[in-house]
């Protein structure tokens, strides 16, 4: 197999960290300013595309508020870097069962399952170019918590988000997810260009061996535009091997916090570094605007 090699690649910078990371490194951002100023500082070393969550300003717990992703959007939109805004919509598909000898009652404290309306509600409001379509269910880390995304619910959710005129950005946790995609398709529920984000290494969905990496690639769909990632000490060899790929790149602090053993990141020099990968490679690194054209992404005005 050749290599297919773009000549530019786009960076995502996820800025925001992952679960309780806030409490494992003070450069994970909280509140709505902190969050928008690691977009912009990502964007300004060369990040197209900011991926955002928000959190509770105080405790850093993860968060769904729409008042917390306005300003996070307002903010961003207001500086100088023109980045193509990613918002998420897997919050709101959290289970945690009981014990294993009694999982119902569902454990009320860790669990956070809402309609698909509810789910969308910021994209609605806030009307990114992008937003993430995590499609499908799995057992996400330890214990027992489940990502629950249903058939069901994300057909509702791929329908409504292309009708608000924004990007479903498909997110690729395992195979399955993959081939839930093209049935998406199929049925005409999003358009081309297809945007997909292969995650791996990512307990317990795909492994990030290069073979399961190629797997993905070789069945994507048609008409698709990818990136792929994985993450702690594989975030950066997987700037190469998405490069190598034939596809585009994501770093950030939701996918690590150390730059090398005992020295903690910031997603400024995630994306800085990156950068340096990348261009070493000979491959070029697009602007937000080169992104647009390339998604056919639309600028639209917030309904704030």
């Amino acid at each position: 197999m050749s290599l297919s090699i773009r000549k530019k690649i786009f960076i995502t910078a996820a800025v925001t960290g992952s679960g309780n990371s806030q409490d494992k490194s003070k450069f994970v951002p909280r509140s709505p300013k902190e969050i928008a100023n690691a977009a912009i500082e990502s964007a300004e070393e060369g990040a197209a595309v900011v991926h955002c969550h928000v959190r509770d300003p105080e405790s850093g717990k993860p968060s769904r508020k729409l008042e917390y992703y306005k300003e996070v959007t307002e903010l961003i939109r207001a500086s100088n870097t023109d980045v193509v805004l990613n918002l998420t919509t897997g919050m709101g598909g959290d289970i945690t069962t009981g014990p294993p000898d009694k999982p119902l009652p569902l454990n009320n404290e860790h669990t956070d399952l809402v309609g698909f309306s509810e789910r969308l509600q910021h994209i609605k409001k806030c009307l990114p170019e992008i937003c993430t379509l995590d499609c499908g269910t799995m057992n996400f880390g330890e214990n027992n918590y489940i990502m629950a995304n249903p058939t069901g619910m994300l057909r509702e959710m791929a329908n409504e988000i292309t009708k608000l005129g924004v990007k479903p950005e498909i997110e690729v946790f395992d195979t399955g997810h993959l081939w839930f995609a093209k049935q998406l398709i199929k049925e005409n529920l999003i358009d081309d260009p297809i945007l997909i984000q292969l995650c791996l290494g990512i307990p317990w969905g795909a492994p990030d061996d290069i073979n399961t990496l190629m797997s993905m690639v070789n069945n994507l769909p048609k008409n698709s535009v990818f990136s792929a990632f994985s993450i702690a000490k594989n975030e950066m060899p997987y700037v190469a091997a998405a490069v190598l790929s034939g596809g585009n790149v994501r770093v950030g602090l939701e996918d690590n916090i150390w730059m090398q053993k005992g020295v903690l990141a910031t997603n400024q020099k995630l994306v800085r570094r990156a950068v340096g990968i990348i261009e070493r490679m000979g491959v070029g690194i697009m602007t937000p605007k080169e992104v647009r054209n390339e998604l056919k992404l639309k600028k639209q005005s917030p309904k704030l």
